[in-house]
């Protein structure tokens, strides 16, 4: 009897642990990365966004994360194409910045350079010590986190509400 009951609830937790597998398995499936995108951009790089760390004014204009990443032009944050100016502190002379948006509703990742995944950084201005212009394209409005790489590392995530 004591055989049958440990048999038993060795069945149960073995059940439990597949069901929670395959759920999991599920939830990881709710995200694809599109074709194209780089290769050191991994989907386990948006499990780390705090959706509460929302981007801050800054001085001159810039709206992002202090001492770390900010962007002039995400101030007035539009679905149709715009110019901003992407400002990174903290580096030491990085060659690219490569740009992933993440919509939190429905989970798709999108390129919103409109000219590709990386642009080419410049070096220091408004005091931080690389920047980039780029034209950029928010496909729909909602909430985005905006993961930025450099030298094919995470480097920063910006949270912004873009509902224009």
């Amino acid at each position: 009897m004591i055989v049958i009951k440990r048999f038993s609830v060795f069945l149960f937790l073995i059940g439990i642990s597949l069901l929670m597998g395959c759920t999991s398995k599920e939830t990881e499936k709710d995200m694809k990365l599109p074709e194209g995108i780089p290769d050191f951009v991994q989907e386990s790089d948006v499990k780390g966004i705090d959706w509460d760390k929302k981007a801050v004014t800054l001085k001159n204009n810039i709206i992002g994360n202090k001492n770390k990443s900010g962007v002039i032009g995400a101030d007035m944050p539009s679905l149709s194409p715009q110019k901003w100016m992407w400002h990174l502190w903290g580096i030491e002379s990085p060659k690219n910045l490569t740009v992933v948006g993440y919509h939190k509703e429905t989970k798709t990742v999108h390129q919103i350079l409109t000219t590709g995944w990386t642009i080419e950084l410049g070096g220091p201005n408004n005091g931080a010590d690389a920047h980039a212009p780029s034209n950029v394209k928010i496909p729909k409005p909602g909430e985005w986190a905006i993961l930025l790489y450099t030298d094919k590392k995470l480097f920063d995530i910006l949270v912004y509400e873009i509902n224009e």
